[in-house]
């Protein structure tokens, strides 16, 4: 067994037997792991020797989560130009359904147009949650983070604007893209996020722009509920939220993370 080191990227796949494993990957190689998910939050790292060219696999979300909890209006910018509290004095959360997360190059599928017909893309940095918590206090936040990785919060903003809740809007079969891999070691608190549209940038934020900070958002969200290993915080979008149509390519990529791609049909 080997210690999970500071920083390692790790992805989760289905290899071509059709067996679900984590990995670290290393250029275009992974070394693929016999550890679950609950023995790499407590840096246990088991090789089964095998290594796969990345290509060859297919990349499956980074992780199951208990819950994915979104917090909005956290960049001043996305919060005004959607019609939000552009000055939080606490945050504004809501939840994601586990059945709108897609992984990497999985297609974002619209809902017919009776439904909604303004579908807007909100790329983010997005937290996994690495160990059980509750009341946390905000200096001890960011050790309860074991990683960070890509999420774009899709979102109908036709529904979310005329709603008094954000569910329906947010909550959509496929509304979730998530991965592709989750990175451990860095700094969530300092990470640079573009977004594309078919190659054209759209979002050009930072995490350090955030109104509310990591952890208090962290120890906030403890308050009410208990964290738990393997649950997505996603951390809210910058400006430059636009809508999406089928056809389109959606990139969102995050410093020292990775690029997150997805088609729309």
């Amino acid at each position: 067994m080997h210690v999970l080191q500071k920083t390692q990227k790790i992805v989760r796949y289905q290899n071509q037997q059709g067996k679900i494993h984590y990995g670290i990957v290393e250029d275009d190689m992974i070394l693929q792991l016999s550890s679950s998910f609950a023995e790499l939050v407590n840096k246990e790292i088991k090789y089964d020797g095998v290594e796969l060219k990345y290509s060859d696999v297919k990349i499956l979300e980074p992780v199951k989560p208990s819950k994915v909890v979104n917090f909005g209006w956290t960049y001043a910018g996305h919060a005004k130009e959607t019609g939000g509290e552009a000055n939080l004095v606490e945050p504004f959360l809501f939840l994601k359904p586990l059945s709108a997360l897609i992984a990497d190059k999985e297609k974002i599928i619209l809902p017919p147009n009776e439904l909604s017909n303004q579908v807007e893309l909100e790329g983010e940095v997005a937290l996994v949650i690495g160990k059980r918590g509750k009341n946390i206090k905000e200096e001890d936040a960011l050790d309860y983070v074991f990683g960070c990785t890509i999420f774009n919060d899709v979102t109908a903003r036709d529904l979310t604007k005329k709603d008094p809740q954000f569910t329906r809007g947010k909550g959509f079969d496929t509304f979730g893209p998530l991965g592709p891999c989750i990175v451990t070691g860095v700094d969530p608190t300092n990470l640079g996020i573009v977004t594309t549209l078919n190659g054209r940038v759209v979002q050009d934020g930072n995490t350090n722009q955030m109104s509310l900070s990591i952890p208090y958002l962290i120890s906030w969200l403890s308050q009410v509920m208990t964290l738990e290993p393997g649950d997505i915080l996603a951390t809210g979008s910058p400006s430059g939220s636009c809508p999406i149509k089928s056809g389109d390519e959606v990139v969102v990529e995050v410093e020292n993370i990775g690029r997150l791609c997805n088609e729309v049909q």
